[in-house]
């Protein structure tokens, strides 16, 4: 079965930066574009970044210019570089894989933006 893992959340004061990685299985993994999302408390889940099986980049504005999205396809793995980390990017951060109609999710990695 798909199995989307991600690792590298924690707490970082503003201004700080942080690497979130997901490890896919089960799936062919160049062949599935690879997202972001993110889901703060109270509020709806919201697309971060993404990166197509093509490698294009595409970035939700509230993050452009700070984050970096990239694939290894030999890896199986997707990496979020996070900069200039804003008390408003504290969420829970989810890794998506999805292709024509099928679409998994991982079980997220808690992010915390604070002094």
């Amino acid at each position: 079965q798909v199995q989307l893992v991600e690792s590298g959340g924690g707490l970082v004061q503003p201004g700080g930066s942080l690497r979130l990685s997901c490890a896919a299985s089960g799936l062919i993994f160049s062949a599935y574009a690879m997202g972001w999302y993110r889901q703060a408390p109270g509020k709806q889940r919201e697309w971060v970044a993404a990166v197509s099986s093509g490698g294009y980049t595409n970035y939700a504005d509230s993050v452009k210019g700070r984050f970096t999205i990239s694939r290894n396809n030999a890896k199986y793995t997707v990496h979020l570089q996070m900069n200039s980390l804003e008390p408003e990017d504290t969420a829970v951060y989810y890794c998506n894989a999805a292709r024509s109609v099928h679409n998994y999710w991982g079980q997220g990695t808690q992010v915390t933006v604070s002094s």
